[in-house]
């Protein structure tokens, strides 16, 4: 979490300061980043660096922390539109994210993060498709989805299927970023994953 003194910071010189780690981020992953580059391209000394962020993975996971938050507001609207098919919101989340129109500006960050996975960049991430997914509930999130249209009796069983759409959208951009494929493809495949959750992988045979 930054410190107090870069929440105190006029709003156009924390745009600019945030501007400059995402295009230091999108440069390159995490660990190779450069503290150097970040305040360089702000236009402020080194020194203030470290009056804002303990150092670069604070400020790196407060900026994925803020797109997270972004594209969870976008999440709820998203199941909002669709009736709260669940399935629906994720499959439009996804083109969302990886069409990022108009200029793709914030792909190179996102890709930088999840090409270069860890477990607090995973349960991060997974934020922006449940606000309380890693909490003992659902409560933000479960009134927006529609029930009926899922195999659950409680929300507990909710929990386990937010786990698993999560972890395969997650392996999807991974995919999408590692092969480098086209938008179409990997739309194209991410839905043909979600259609066989949606309608079981086990064929029902008369016994």
């Amino acid at each position: 979490m930054p410190k107090q003194t870069f929440f105190n910071l006029p709003e156009d010189k924390k745009t600019i300061l945030l501007d400059a780690v995402e295009k230091e981020f999108s440069r390159v992953p995490l660990f190779e980043a450069s503290v150097a580059n970040m305040v360089q391209d702000a236009g402020i000394p080194r020194g203030s660096f470290y009056q804002y962020f303990d150092n670069k993975e604070d400020a790196f996971f407060y900026l994925l922390k803020e797109h997270t938050k972004q594209r969870q507001e976008h999440f709820t609207l998203l199941l909002k539109q669709h009736g709260g098919d669940l399935f629906k919101a994720m499959a439009g989340m996804f083109q969302d994210i990886i069409s990022d129109a108009p200029d793709k500006k914030n792909l190179p960050f996102l890709k930088n993060a999840l090409l270069n996975m860890t477990h607090k960049v995973e349960h991060t991430f997974a934020g922006m498709f449940s606000s309380s997914m890693m909490d003992d509930s659902l409560d933000k999130i479960s009134p927006l989805i529609n029930k009926k249209y899922l195999n659950i009796s409680e929300d507990k069983e909710l929990f386990y299927v937010m786990q698993i759409l999560t972890s395969v959208t997650i392996r999807n951009f991974i995919e999408k970023f590692s092969r480098d494929l086209t938008d179409e493809e990997a739309i194209n495949n991410y839905t043909s994953e979600l259609t066989l959750l949606k309608y079981g992988l086990y064929r029902k045979t008369e016994e």
